[in-house]
């Protein structure tokens, strides 16, 4: 049948939570404190996810993959966010894909690159950048694999609740 890519809905909040915990669970692991992977909470980013999905004025596309009925995998894109913070000024001329993330479950299955090819084409910028954690080097290899290259911008992550700063890396892409 083969990977679908559409947009999310409210009904896929869920699923998406799910893969998202799951996803960083074992993407991040001896990455990010196992304390941190551990009070990683479904509820919780089900309902974070709602609440963003309903915001009518958000600049943020979420696109789902989906295997048969089963959500493998969610990505959003958008314009680029000047600074990390969610609040932070928006530069519209870059494009950003903000999260990618597919189920372990179903990594190389090619909903990854469904998701990622989407998300780009979707975005008419002619420079699109992400950030990606800089010990995550799967992530960086199959980031690599669609042009995104780190571009020399570093900095760091400190997830929700604690004092742990984790080194990230840029990557763009540059296009015509």
């Amino acid at each position: 049948m083969g990977i679908i890519v559409r947009a999310e809905t409210p009904a896929d909040c869920a699923a998406v939570a799910a893969v998202h915990v799951r996803a960083w669970q074992v993407a991040y692991a001896g990455i990010v404190p196992d304390d941190i992977l551990a009070a990683l909470d479904v509820t919780a980013r089900t309902a974070w996810r709602l609440d963003r999905l309903a915001d009518p004025d958000s600049p943020f596309h979420n696109l789902v993959a989906l295997d048969g009925d089963t959500v493998t995998g969610f990505a959003c894109h958008g314009p680029y966010r000047a600074q990390e913070l969610d609040d932070s000024p928006l530069q519209p001329e870059f494009g950003e894909i903000l999260a990618i993330y597919v189920h372990p479950d179903h990594w190389g299955t090619g909903a990854g690159d469904a998701l990622l090819l989407a998300a780009l084409d979707a975005l008419p910028q002619p420079e699109v950048r992400l950030w990606a954690l800089a010990d995550n080097h799967r992530a960086l290899r199959f980031y690599a694999r669609h042009g995104l290259h780190p571009d020399g911008l570093r900095a760091t992550y400190r997830p929700t609740g604690s004092d742990v700063d984790i080194p990230e890396l840029r990557c763009a892409l540059r296009r015509g």
